[in-house]
């Protein structure tokens, strides 16, 4: 279980900072602020509104529900954010939180993994709400590549495949 436990935690770590935080960087980077901002209808969230949710949510869980910080969490204020926010602070939002997740997991035992905690008003164990955040995380770059897509009108190239050793045919 040990094994299983630490491959979960490094997994989860290199979800967050080397897959998810790139490919939200670089929808940031290549949309202008107005593009961050737009929202395809009032029913929808903007970029930016995805960025302050997410950071909101890896600060509750991670940071607060596991790594013991004060939750000082404004859920619907996430959403409700309309005045725009330089692309420039929610880029520094996003890196400082996914940076201060990993210094928690990394620091995580894994015997921990099976504690209780209740979170957002949910019971469940510390392994359970890793696992919820990388979800949840993956869920909205989803959401914001897509965005970001039909803003530029461009593939940004975020996949990248390994290499193959096949020849060319």
């Amino acid at each position: 279980m040990t094994d299983f436990a630490q491959t979960f935690i490094a997994r989860s770590r290199y979800y967050l900072s080397e897959d998810f935080l790139p490919k939200i960087e670089r929808c940031l980077e290549e949309l202008s602020e107005e593009d961050v901002w737009w929202r395809p209808n009032e029913a929808s969230n903007s970029v930016g509104n995805l960025v302050l949710h997410v950071v909101g949510n890896v600060r509750q869980w991670i940071i607060s529900g596991i790594g013991g910080a004060p939750d000082l969490r404004d859920r619907d204020q996430e959403f409700a954010q309309r005045a725009p926010i330089a692309v420039e602070r929610l880029l520094e939002r996003l890196s400082a939180t996914v940076r201060e997740a990993d210094a928690v997991l990394a620091g995580l035992d894994t015997s921990r993994l099976v504690e209780p905690r209740r979170i957002q008003g949910f019971d469940m164990t510390v392994g359970s709400a890793i696992y919820h955040v990388v979800e949840h995380f993956g869920m909205h770059t989803g959401q914001i590549v897509l965005l970001s897509k039909q803003r530029l009108g461009k593939d940004l190239k975020l996949t990248r495949l390994p290499a193959s050793d096949a020849p060319e045919e």
